[in-house]
């Protein structure tokens, strides 16, 4: 069960469902979002049903749910959600652009980057200093030296930062540089880190498990709601199938499935899904296509050089084709691109 609060509700208002549902025997998790507070309900149905919650003040609606996952479902948010990041929009009125390195390497690098991103339209810059790796070996990241380096070049462009957190004891040093933290897929069901992203007071980008089917990418979104968190960006980024051409394979068909099934943003990864540089122009321009609310791409000045994914990295001569397509594409489907709004500070 789910309660609605109205866009009015007070702490109070919000205090006094929670000490009722108390009373009854069950837990009530509080999330809220831009525009309203909802309160997931788990216990006994039946028993809640006897405390006339909608008579309280600042309820706006009850409502029984019917999928396991109730705070980021439509049931009970039947309009899609905005997420504001730095104040860069993602949501249905918007495309917008995400770009930086894979990987941050030097403060050059890093910089390079952020202006390739820029001049393709780019509003927020990714880039990871923390890299959960197969291999044991590979470049692992600079961890807080790449943090430093991100704001650095935030302070220079003004792009906000999403950079990846890998551990659930790293989250709070990790949210005092970033401006929005990504989950991997690796640990979309590290249920520790999900939490404590929840519970850290940014939005959180949750990519989609390799292996991951669409209702356990949404349950994994519910564990950061419950926390009090519903400005979650839902990412596709391709899944493991028995192809081999490209690095995964990306599931286009998951943009329009999930948000029928949920009101979260959902951007796609066409550098991760393909792996390959010349797939991904073309995979951009089938997720716009799809209505994904964005597209988060890898750029590096010099890809031949690269610690991490160099041959999916775009390169300059890309940077042109990419900024038409941000440019022409958004509007055949009635948005915008983001590049087109003034960030709030």
């Amino acid at each position: 069960m789910v309660i609605v609060m109205t866009p009015e509700a007070t702490q109070q208002d919000v205090d006094a469902v929670v000490d009722l549902v108390a009373t009854a025997g069950g837990d009530a998790f509080v999330s809220r979002g831009v525009n309203r507070t909802i309160i997931g309900l788990v216990g006994d149905i039946a028993q809640f049903g006897t405390l006339n919650i909608g008579s309280l003040p600042g309820v706006a609606d009850v409502i029984r749910v019917s999928t396991p996952y109730k705070l980021v479902s439509r049931e009970n948010h039947p309009e899609r959600s905005t997420v504001r990041v730095g104040g860069v929009p993602i949501g249905p009125d918007t495309v917008t652009l995400i770009a930086g390195p894979c990987a941050v390497e030097t403060p050059e690098q890093t910089l390079g980057a952020a202006r390739m991103a820029i001049a393709a339209g780019a509003t927020l810059l990714r880039g990871g200093a923390f890299k959960p790796r197969t291999s044991p070996y590979a470049f692992q990241g600079l961890g807080e030296a790449g943090l430093r380096i991100l704001a650095e070049v935030r302070e220079e462009t003004g792009l906000p930062i999403v950079t990846e957190v890998v551990d659930a004891r790293e989250v709070d040093l990790v949210a005092s540089y970033a401006d929005m933290l990504q989950v991997g897929t690796r640990n979309m069901q590290n249920f520790a880190l999900l939490r404590a992203v929840g519970a850290a007071g940014r939005p959180v980008m949750l990519k989609r498990g390799m292996n991951a089917t669409i209702e356990e990418w949404l349950m994994a979104a519910e564990y950061i709601a419950q926390r009090g968190n519903l400005d979650i960006v839902l990412c596709e980024r391709g899944i493991r199938t028995f192809e081999t051409a490209t690095r995964n394979t990306l599931d286009i068909s998951a943009v329009p499935v999930v948000q029928r099934l949920s009101h979260l943003p959902v951007i796609v990864d066409p550098s991760h899904s393909g792996g390959h540089r010349d797939l991904v122009l073309p995979l951009t321009r089938s997720a716009i296509a799809a209505g994904a609310d964005g597209v988060i791409i890898d750029v590096h000045p010099h890809p031949e050089q690269a610690l991490c994914d160099g041959p999916q990295a775009l390169v300059d001569g890309d940077l042109g084709e990419l900024a038409r397509v941000m440019r022409d594409f958004p509007p055949l489907l009635d948005r915008v691109a983001a590049t087109a709004l003034v960030p709030v500070p």
